[in-house]
This record gives structure tokens, C-alpha cells and sequence, in this order.
């Protein structure tokens, strides 16, 4: 069971787009993901007419590490810790380590 998943509300701690939030868009290995709109580089792409592939320079959003995000508490409207912890009805949920309430229901 990853901390962040795919959907969740984030917030970027480090690099150029810090203190900016974002969703996670998807995985791109283990501990990097993709958010949308943010962390985004100019790419040069040559034209390939043959595939319909203008030329041109565009922009993209590339992988931030896991490390260097954090989940967003609309409580405290800060980035916050995520640990785990088992539910009396035997359910394994996230939680926020800062004011201990589930992420999950």
C-alpha cells in the first residue's frame, strides 16, 4: 500500500514549483509520479511529417520524486505526513500524522 496514490491532492516541498498543489496523475516507476501541470520542461521536437508529428517547441510535465511531495490537508491547508493504521473493523487506512484523521473512508 503506497502513502500517495493516483487522484491524491499534493503539494510540491523542493525544486522550482515549491509550495505548489497539484494531482497526482500516474506512476512513472516505484518512487517517481507525473503531477498534473506542475514540474514542467521545454522539449524540442523535431517535425515528422510521415507520423503527423508538427515540429516545434512543447512543454512537458516530467517525474518528481516521492520524496520531494507531500500529501494536502485541507484542514490545515499545509502539506502533512502520511502514516497507516488498522481500523477496529479490521481495515488498513492512511491517516494524517499531524491531526490524525483518515485519509481514506
Amino acid at each position: 500500500m503506497n502513502r500517495i496514490r493516483k487522484g491524491d491532492d499534493v503539494v510540491i516541498l523542493t525544486g522550482k514549483d515549491k509550495g505548489k498543489k497539484g494531482t497526482v496523475e500516474k506512476f512513472v516507476s516505484d518512487n517517481k509520479v507525473i503531477v498534473q501541470g506542475l514540474n514542467l520542461a521545454k522539449k524540442h521536437q523535431k517535425p515528422n511529417p510521415s507520423m503527423g508529428v508538427p515540429g516545434g517547441i512543447e512543454e512537458k510535465e516530467m517525474p518528481i520524486d516521492l520524496s520531494n511531495i507531500g500529501m494536502f490537508n485541507p484542514e490545515t491547508k499545509k502539506a502533512d505526513r502520511i502514516g497507516f493504521r488498522t481500523l477496529e473493523d479490521g481495515r488498513k487506512v492512511r491517516y494524517f500524522k499531524s491531526n490524525n484523521e483518515v485519509v481514506d473512508i
